[in-house]
């Protein structure tokens, strides 16, 4: 598979991306990601459906591979192999945000957090709150007005309030999702242009698969799941995993790079998960899946045959929604390859241009040349 023409990003994909993450979808409330996913894929999938979750699941096979499939069933009737291997492709829909647990009067609320948000960020951050993204502001106690033995004391949950300024009066419901307000910005030029926005886990993923559904890899039957409640535990990938059955599963997915300069001149950063700049990360196991070996090796070759970077995300803690497809039904060969992101689950997560276009080549990369053979492998 040589003659792999490889996508490219462009003004297009990244208008989408803004387009995306300035959309608010706090697991649970995944709607208006959703409606942007079903505008852009329904006229490229052969096939798509919401279920009963929230899922968006979508198939798409070129002609060109239903012609191959046929022939190769009428050329060898019964034999295993002779259809195109069915992938699932996931990407999550849903973004760590807030939910309102209780109206204090006077446009205050408290609230709970849905996904891993650390409390010490969200002071004076602003918020989008509910469909209608009335604002509001995270307030705590002024500084200057704490004790010595308040500052000492980390930020807690139960110290913060939403306030609206009294806006939020009759508007704001229990039950509302919340979110950092949108901010998708473009910073630098060139090899190093960045984008920084809240939600870029996973938004740069359901971009991603968007365009693999619009410009789909010749060599398998696509199984596309944009999923709801990842950041919850992985809920929606469960379900669409049960529904589709597929041979193997890929998330797509952003992963944090903790590649900030160490402290000490001297020392080097040794705990990093990824870098930015060296393309698309790999994993070989995370908290919730060790992945398929196989499929380790193939993307790794694939990466070397075709000039993609690519880089291995470190051992540590995480997980994407393969950490669910993996163990559905009778088991499922996954992987994860994620866009490395620096400060993900904040209001100013920040990706490479580069290492996402390099994610999308090497996932399109793969799948053009993946072939039955790579699961008759040893593991």
């Amino acid at each position: 598979m040589a003659d792999l023409t490889l996508p490219k990003i462009g003004t297009p994909q990244i208008k989408l991306l803004e387009r995306l993450c300035t959309a608010c979808a706090v697991s649970g409330d995944e709607g208006e990601v959703r409606k942007i996913v079903i505008e852009e894929i329904k006229a490229h999938a052969d096939s798509y459906k919401v279920d009963a979750l929230g899922n968006v699941l979508a198939t798409r096979q070129v002609a060109a591979t239903r012609q191959v499939a046929a022939t190769r069933q009428a050329q060898n009737p019964g034999k295993r192999g002779a259809k195109p291997l069915r992938v699932l492709l996931a990407a999550h829909m849903d973004e760590v945000g807030f939910m309102i647990s209780a109206d204090d009067k006077d446009g205050f609320f408290r609230f709970e957090v849905l996904g891993g948000v650390d409390a010490g960020i969200l002071i004076a951050k602003p918020v989008a709150i509910g469909k209608d993204h009335l604002t509001g502001v995270i307030g705590a106690k002024p500084i200057h007005l704490t004790t010595a033995d308040e500052r000492k004391k980390s930020i807690t949950l139960d110290s913060l309030r939403i306030d609206t300024g009294n806006g939020g009066n009759g508007k704001v419901k229990v039950g509302d999702r919340a979110t950092f307000t949108p901010n998708f910005t473009t910073i630098g030029q060139g090899a190093g242009r960045s984008f920084r926005s809240k939600a870029l886990d996973d938004r740069i993923g359901v971009a991603n698969l968007i365009e693999l559904i619009k410009n789909p890899p010749p060599n398998v039957e696509l199984l596309a799941a944009f999923t709801v409640q990842e950041e919850v535990g992985l809920r929606g990938a469960e379900v669409a995993a049960y529904t589709f059955d597929p041979d193997i599963a890929i998330a797509l997915d952003c992963t944090p790079a903790a590649d900030l300069p160490s402290y000490h001149e001297e020392d080097e950063n040794t705990r990093y998960n990824t870098r930015l700049d060296a393309g698309p990360a790999i994993y070989t196991v995370d908290r919730g899946t060790l992945s398929d070996p196989r499929l380790v090796r193939h993307f790794v070759e694939t990466g070397d045959a075709l000039g993609i970077p690519y880089q291995y995300r470190q051992p540590g803690g995480g997980g994407t929604d393969a950490g669910a497809m993996h163990k559905a039904r009778a088991g499922i060969p996954s992987l994860s390859v994620s866009v490395p992101g620096r400060y993900l689950h904040t209001p100013h997560s920040l990706v490479r241009l580069a290492d996402w276009q390099n994610t999308l080549r090497l996932v399109y990369g793969a799948l053009g040349r993946l072939t039955g053979e790579v699961l008759q492998g040893a593991r």
